[in-house]
């Protein structure tokens, strides 16, 4: 009698260690998130100003009002005068 009795309390231990186990996995974690901030909108920068002054921009030059072709720059500006410099060439040495 002594052996079943003790069999029926080893199993009665076991049963609560197993629900007790079965209780420890059910394990809730709350996450708490506040409230979303307000994105802060930054607006661009204005465009930078591109200041483009006469001279000559590759084979182009800029008079300040429209590019010219080599050949028109120096059919346009050469007339009956002689050889024009075009500004900015004078100081380069390149007249």
């Amino acid at each position: 009698m002594k052996k079943q009795t003790f069999i029926r309390l080893a199993l009665a231990a076991a049963s609560i260690g197993l629900a007790s186990a079965a209780n420890a996995t059910d394990v809730n974690v709350g996450i708490n998130v506040g409230t979303p901030v307000v994105p802060v909108v930054v607006a661009p920068p204005p465009p930078a100003a591109i200041v483009v002054t006469p001279g000559w921009y590759g084979d182009r030059y800029w008079d300040g009002r429209r590019y010219w072709d080599r050949d028109d720059w120096d059919r346009h500006h050469h007339h009956d005068k002689g050889w024009h410099c075009p500004p900015g060439h004078a100081k380069k040495g390149e007249c």
